[in-house]
């Protein structure tokens, strides 16, 4: 290969890298969100499944025959669209944020719901075959997706990045946990001690 040739295959692949890089940094973000909202909000959805009257609802779903399994856990998915054409309502009539907001919204509260129905339905639904190898299908693809994004420079910049947002936000909810436990026991140590004088 000449010279020529080489500075001019280079050149392609620094401008194919300089185009892929936002695209590599909103799927970046956009797998960080996802892998976070799901594994929180599963725990959340869980916490509230077991009140009594969710418990009751969730011990029915998971003895649901595998294809009624399928449709209530497909049943979020249809009952978002209303809400993401309110959104899109809200946007096309000058309401930008309402139709921010109403996507997030519904974003959070279906990522909960679907992330727990499948928890619940997910034995059922893996006994009906074609579902089984779809899904086989969708983890290794997602798996290789994700293997070639968390190679990447952005992501793990991005990563540390959310990594360290994370870790101050937890810290800062520590520190007023214990600004509010010292307030507290200054309260109860100042009532104690007028019930004592009152004596």
């Amino acid at each position: 290969m000449s010279a020529p040739k080489k500075t001019n295959t280079r050149a392609a692949r620094r401008l194919k890298k300089l185009i892929a890089a936002p695209f590599v940094f909103i799927a970046a973000i956009l797998i960080l969100l996802e892998d976070w909202l799901w594994d929180d909000l599963a725990r959340l959805a869980a916490a509230i499944g077991r009140l009594p009257v969710f418990h009751q609802i969730e011990t029915l779903i998971t003895k649901l025959p595998p294809y009624a399994a399928l449709f209530c856990f497909a049943v979020p998915s249809l009952l978002l669209i209303p809400v993401k054409l309110v959104a899109l309502y809200f946007i096309s009539h000058g309401h930008a944020l309402s139709g921010l907001l109403t996507v997030i919204g519904a974003k959070v509260a279906g990522t909960a719901l679907v992330a727990r129905l499948f928890t619940l339905t997910r034995p059922r639904l893996l006994r009906i075959n074609w579902f089984a190898w779809v899904y086989e299908r969708f983890v290794a693809f997602k798996a290789r997706i994700y293997a070639v994004i968390h190679s990447t420079a952005i992501y793990q910049a991005t990563h540390r990045q959310i990594v360290r947002v994370r870790l101050a936000f937890v810290a800062w909810k520590a520190k007023r946990k214990g600004a509010w436990r010292r307030r507290w026991n200054a309260a109860r140590k100042l009532s104690r001690q007028r019930n004592s004088a009152g004596e």
